[in-house]
C-alpha cells in the first residue's frame, strides 16, 4: 500500500516499553516529546492540517 509517497505496509517501529515516554509521528518519522524538566508538567502539541506541527512545555512543582 502507498500513501502520499510513503509505503505504508513495511513501516514499524520498536520503542522501550519499559521507557515512560510520548511519542509524535509526522510523515512517517517517529520522535520522543521532551520531558518537563523538573519531571511533573505538561506537554501540548499543536497541530496543523492534521499533522503535528510543534511542541510547548509546560513545567510545575509541588508543594509537600
Amino acid at each position: 500500500m502507498k500513501t502520499q509517497g510513503i509505503i505504508t505496509e513495511n513501516m514499524t517501529a520498536a520503542v522501550d516499553l519499559m521507557h515512560n515516554a510520548t511519542y509524535v509521528v509526522r510523515d512517517g518519522v517517529l520522535k520522543q516529546v521532551p520531558q518537563p524538566v523538573d519531571g511533573f508538567g505538561k506537554q501540548i502539541i499543536t497541530w496543523e492540517n492534521g499533522k503535528p506541527l510543534g511542541g510547548k512545555l509546560e513545567s510545575s512543582f509541588k508543594i509537600k
